[in-house]
């Protein structure tokens, strides 16, 4: 069944992910708890949260590579939780992902053409049409022609995080998993390779579920963003209010770990951070007291 034009791209509904415990008869490790997000056609989801949080586990899941206890991932209005192999193959087609680390996600024995190529040639592309398509997605990213014959350790961070990007659209994808696609970078690769995939986007309609831990990054890209504390979401809503006026006391305190120059400003920010944290701290102690 074929999403309709005001339905979402991807609906997850009371997403449930439970790994198995290596202890003998212990409870499985729940890392993630009834997540509930949508993602439109042509739309950027911004996924925050600290290191451990859960968003890099609910990308997986939506690619198939973290198990579905519970509740349902839909994709164009069909229900993809528990896909097959083949199935998945199929929807590669339309759901691709950019990793975090431009050093190993690209293989250092293959030139770009053939990096590029790979999935054209999986998706049953003839050669002449996947060498015009390599081309074109060189092009698309801001690399040279020449790339084609180049190794990937010839490539800056920035370069290489290109040429995976370029690998991500080869298929002319509905949705991409950025999972910390720029935290590897230097600031001023990242901004670029930010206004990369704005560009991108503009010009195709392919919508992002972006993972990040910096709120600087998703208020740059994002049209929404959705904020994960310990395997839960604990607010949402447009980038411009949760990045700038949040509610939630996890997402203050992102907030102000963000630098900044000033230091006056820095070590105000400092010290309300250091408040919240208590304040979370108190409120942690006393639901276990209740419990």
């Amino acid at each position: 069944m074929s999403t309709t034009e005001n339905a979402p791209l991807l609906t997850v509904d009371k997403l449930i992910v439970e790994y198995p415990s290596k202890r003998f008869r212990a409870k499985p490790f729940r890392a993630l708890t009834d997540i509930n997000i949508t993602i439109g056609q042509g739309e950027t989801l911004g996924l925050v949260g600290e290191s451990g949080s859960g968003k890099t586990t609910l990308g997986r899941a939506v690619l198939g590579l973290a198990p579905v206890t519970g509740g349902k991932i839909i994709f164009e209005g069909n229900d993809i939780s528990n896909a097959t192999r083949k199935q998945r193959r199929t929807l590669s087609r339309d759901l691709q992902v950019v990793f975090q680390d431009p050093y190993t996600s690209l293989n250092p024995a293959l030139e770009i053409g053939d990096i590029l190529a790979e999935p054209l040639g999986v998706q049953g592309m003839e050669k002449t049409a996947a060498k015009k398509r390599v081309k074109e997605l060189l092009d698309q990213v801001g690399l040279p022609s020449d790339a084609i014959h180049r190794l990937p350790r010839e490539f800056s961070g920035g370069q290489r995080q290109r040429v995976a990007i370029a690998r991500a659209l080869a298929l002319s994808p509905k949705l991409i998993v950025c999972d910390e696609p720029v935290s590897a970078l230097d600031l001023t690769t990242q901004a670029r390779v930010l206004d990369l995939f704005l560009q991108i986007q503009n010009d195709t309609g392919v919508s992002y579920l972006f993972v990040s831990h910096d709120l600087d990054v998703v208020r740059h890209i994002s049209h929404r963003v959705a904020v994960m504390y310990h395997g839960e979401i604990v607010e949402q809503g447009p980038a411009d209010v949760v990045t700038r006026d949040p509610e939630h006391p996890y997402t203050q305190r992102l907030l102000l770990a963000s630098p900044v120059p000033d230091p006056d400003r820095q070590e105000k920010r400092r010290a309300d951070r250091h408040r919240l944290l208590e304040i979370q701290r108190q409120q942690t102690e006393q639901a276990g007291a209740l419990a």
